[in-house]
């Protein structure tokens, strides 16, 4: 079984250095390469979407 973490965000006060909308886009593009991931067969397609997933968001897991 998978183990889950919890995550927190940066603070629960808007201080203007956390942007829900762009967290929203991120997410959104890691859900997106995730789902490409899965439905390839293709091992080096699947290499490259890790690759870029971990070049451009390594912070989203």
């Amino acid at each position: 079984m998978r183990q889950v973490m919890v995550a927190h965000a940066h603070c629960d006060l808007y201080c203007g250095v956390y942007d829900p909308a762009q967290a929203k886009i991120e997410a959104m593009s890691v859900l997106k390469i995730a789902q490409k991931y899965q439905d390839s067969d293709d091992e080096v397609f699947k290499a490259r979407a890790i690759h870029l997933k971990e070049q451009q968001r390594p912070y989203i897991l």
